[in-house]
């Protein structure tokens, strides 16, 4: 069992799975810096944060329910949790348009791990909710997803506990990065290429 004194957030496995570099920035050096697509984030996750619940016939409804895995060493809160005959279904809700995107999967199943522990019963399936495009898509958690959150969980752990600093991916993922402009993709991309040149280099002349 894990040290739950010392958790790792759900949302820092959504931004590993995006980018190891921009979870190390916002995790370990506290590094948040806004732009359109944070914003519009906030935006709807604010419409889902406020602690609730209610019935809708036989589903209950709770909204920004915290959830854990002692196991695992993990802690967050799930946006929404629809109970169907006290079976929890996750419902993760996202800004712009439906994508199929790893990270948000990843991120929702999870939950799912965390709300097995929690109630003590097989979580098979769950939602994203597309609020720009009112999209709503089931995920179906499959024994494959549940062994990557595992190793996520362990590889954010050890990037936290050893405070690793990743270098940048330096791809098209950086464009709608909101850690763009302190992240230096480019900038850091080329001084570990120069310094990758330099040790090559002198391996070549060492070995003349």
């Amino acid at each position: 069992m894990n040290d739950m004194s010392d958790p790792v957030m759900l949302s820092a496995l959504e931004h590993y799975a995006y980018c190891p570099r921009q979870c190390a920035l916002i995790h370990i050096e506290q590094v948040w810096d806004e732009n359109i697509y944070t914003m519009r984030g906030r935006d709807v996750h604010e419409r889902v944060d406020e602690v609730s619940g209610e019935s809708c016939g036989a589903t209950r409804i709770e909204r920004a329910l915290p959830v854990w895995n002692k196991r695992l060493g993990l802690v967050g809160k799930a946006d929404v949790v629809e109970f169907f005959d006290d079976i929890p279904f996750p419902v993760e809700y996202k800004s712009g348009r439906s994508r199929r995107g790893r990270p948000e999967i990843l991120q929702l199943c999870a939950q799912a791990l965390c709300l097995e522990e929690m109630f003590g019963v097989s979580v098979p399936k769950g939602a994203l909710y597309w609020h720009g495009s009112r999209e709503r898509r089931e995920v179906e958690f499959t024994e494959a997803m549940r062994a990557e959150v595992e190793r996520a969980a362990l590889a954010v752990r050890e990037l936290l506990e050893q405070r690793i600093m990743p270098p940048p991916v330096n791809d098209k993922r950086c464009d709608g990065c909101s850690l763009k402009d302190s992240c230096l993709p480019s900038v850091v991309a080329e001084r570990e290429r120069g310094r990758k040149v330099m040790r090559e280099l002198f391996a070549i002349e060492g070995g003349n």
